[in-house]
């Protein structure tokens, strides 16, 4: 296992590091090592636009045409009017 040093951290940082610790019931170090964990166990997952994402959801559902690129388009703010 590697072994990891974290030099000048403030010690307001460390105190409430270790009060998460122990509201947690873990050590300082295992806190840490599960924020580490969390902070990283989506980085591998793949990266797709919310359009691939929605395209994807309803695909199959009678949609024959392409749906167009809106990349560059200038962007018009609404306008109420009373």
């Amino acid at each position: 296992m590697a072994q990891l040093i974290v030099r000048n951290l403030e010690n307001q940082i460390k105190a409430r590091l270790q009060r998460r610790a122990k509201r947690h019931g873990l050590s300082m170090e295992e806190e840490v090592r599960d924020i580490l964990r969390n902070a990283l166990k989506d980085e591998d997952a793949s990266v797709i636009g919310l359009g691939t994402e929605i395209a994807a959801l309803f695909r199959g559902n009678g949609l024959e045409e392409d749906i167009p690129e809106l990349r560059g388009h200038a962007v018009k703010p609404a306008t109420f009017e009373s």
